[in-house]
């Protein structure tokens, strides 16, 4: 699935609470009740930004009973792999050797993480699941 919208700061904030809701549909209370504390939400824009969520396909909501049930369309893994794959085209030259030499060498990632890396690739090769 080709995801043709992106996510602003604010409204990834919200879709990662209801990716974490497990596909069960949620009320904006619940929302509002599990957002981090980054920013000073309140009902009304993130009623706003649920709607526009919405309006944008990552987001349905079932008006069926008195509270507003939302639920995910978009996956997470479905966002995060698009996401990803258009920063390592457009930043890295499609380079995933580019990407990594970048955060290895601003120490964004240290040796734990080259070596986790490195078991992944290993366990990619022998044809098994990560």
């Amino acid at each position: 699935m080709r995801i043709k919208k992106w996510l602003g700061d604010a409204e990834l904030e919200i879709m990662m609470v209801l990716w974490r809701s497990s596909g069960e549909p949620v009320t904006a209370k619940y929302v509002l009740e599990n957002l981090p504390k980054r920013r000073a939400w309140v009902l009304p824009s993130l009623m706003s930004s649920l709607a526009k969520l919405c309006e944008k396909g990552f987001v349905s909501c079932d008006r069926t009973y008195r509270l507003n049930q939302y639920t995910a369309l978009v996956s997470e893994e479905a966002y995060k792999a698009q996401e990803g794959e258009k920063v390592l085209n457009h930043l890295y030259e499609n380079s995933l050797q580019n990407f990594v030499a970048a955060l290895y060498n601003k120490n964004v990632i240290g040796d734990t993480d080259i070596e986790e890396l490195r078991q992944f690739l290993d366990t990619l090769e022998k044809g098994e699941q990560p």
